[in-house]
């Protein structure tokens, strides 16, 4: 195997990519000068150096805004967040599409992806667990003056499996909800039946959000 048929398996295994496409791309850099190719492989490498995940929600962010030494993003540091709410959402780019939206000021909680129909080991490939332990922490107040936890919204695409990732979600979080006396909601349908989130404009968002139920 050549080094463009292993760059594209590389470029294979990026999401919504597929044989053409990563080609395209292995071709691509090599029609590129050493120096561009230089400036991306650095770029990588640096990627992981300046780049933290939340011990609070799993977001990716920038260390330089670290706070106070310890692995928490901008959004859970800051006081003006509404701790009411708490949205769980897939991936990192579904919470970033619907903080463009300005329609939600609450928390959020990364799941790590969507739980397959067919799944015997469900809990290894989502932060369900996670997700439990934070709800407890945050549906009691602080003593800091902050309002604890009331509601969760549970954002998923409206797909097959992002429907079944939300009964899923509800099941595993029904019984501790019901002894804290939360909410469990889900976007309203602004959005469309196979809709990504991460691909909806700012008002299906906004609709999709105020409708929620």
């Amino acid at each position: 195997m050549n080094a463009i048929d292993k760059l594209t398996e590389i470029f294979k295994e990026f999401p919504g990519i597929g044989e053409r496409q990563a080609r395209r791309f292995a071709y691509f850099l090599v029609a590129r000068t050493n120096g561009y190719n230089d400036v991306l492989a650095n770029l990588i490498l640096d990627l992981k150096k300046e780049t933290g995940q939340c011990q609070e929600c799993f977001k990716f962010f920038n260390l330089e805004r670290k706070s106070d030494g310890q692995n928490i993003c901008e959004i859970c540091a800051d006081s003006n967040t509404d701790s009411s709410l708490l949205m769980i959402v897939e991936k990192d780019s579904d919470l970033e599409s619907v903080r463009k939206s300005g329609a939600y000021h609450g928390k959020y909680f990364i799941l790590g992806g969507l739980v397959p129909i067919v799944e015997k080991n469900t809990k290894s490939r989502v932060r369900i667990e996670e997700l439990t332990k934070k709800i407890g922490r945050e549906a009691r107040p602080s003593g800091l003056g902050l309002a604890s936890l009331k509601e969760i919204i549970l954002a998923f695409s409206l797909s097959p499996q992002g429907d079944h990732t939300d009964f899923y979600v509800r099941q595993e979080l029904r019984e501790l909800a019901e002894s804290l006396g939360l909410k469990i909601s889900s976007l309203g349908r602004g959005l469309s039946t196979g809709t990504e989130l991460e691909y909806s404009d700012n008002d299906t968002l906004k609709n999709a959000l105020k409708n929620r139920q």
